[in-house]
């Protein structure tokens, strides 16, 4: 199996990052609740016992996959949120690295966007639920920095009047749902992408003109 080149690679074990891989690819293609452990070491092309060492079931596992889906984003998005570049510029590069992260990186980004909860059918233990509210503690996170720029361009006059917090979850449903529409082609090349990831974010930033 081809590794693909990580953003933002977190420390750690690289045979873990490859499991991650074809463990988002497979939950991706046939959901939580059809895939099987089998699955993934077959498109991994090792044993089960080898997922087993690294991640002791397919809920951790599938824990794992949104896990790594946050922390791409973070890893996408917080430099330009981080910039001393005006509001409406850092929010367009904020929307450009996230819409092309959704197309480079669709599978975790797909598998996140089909919910903790729906996938995992609102049956879950005490220690899931742990996990999953620090999951949506990482995805909060990513969604204040979007609130900030937002914020400070209202209060510097680059965007219109509005109310952030409805605002922002308006601007996240448009830049997640590329997750949904987007189907890569053959012949497509890595400015193919760019294209459609500076048309998103023209689109989103433009919405909040005065």
């Amino acid at each position: 199996m081809g590794r693909k080149r990580q953003i933002g690679t977190p420390e750690g074990d690289e045979k873990q990052l490859a499991i991650l891989d074809a463990a988002a690819s497979i939950f991706m293609k046939l959901g939580f609740a059809a895939t099987s452990l089998d699955d993934i070491s077959d498109s991994y092309g090792a044993t089960k016992g080898i997922i087993y060492y690294h991640f002791r079931s397919k809920t951790i596992l599938f824990f794992a996959v949104q896990r790594r889906a946050m922390e791409l984003t973070r890893a996408a998005i917080e430099p330009a949120a981080a910039s001393d570049a005006p509001a409406r510029q850092r929010l367009e590069a904020m929307a450009f690295a996230h819409a092309l992260l959704m197309m480079e990186h669709l599978d975790y980004l797909r598998v996140a966007a089909q919910g903790l909860e729906l996938q995992l059918g609102g049956r879950t233990t005490e220690e899931e639920r742990a996990e999953i509210k620090r999951i949506t503690a990482l995805r909060d996170g990513n969604e204040r920095l979007y609130l900030q720029v937002l914020e400070e361009g209202v209060a510097s006059g680059e965007f219109r009047e509005m109310d952030v917090r409805i605002v922002v979850k308006a601007l996240l449903g448009a830049l997640n749902w590329t997750s949904r529409w987007y189907q890569p082609r053959k012949s497509e090349t890595k400015k193919d992408r760019e294209n459609i990831a500076a048309e998103i974010a023209r689109y989103a930033v433009n919405g909040l003109n005065r």
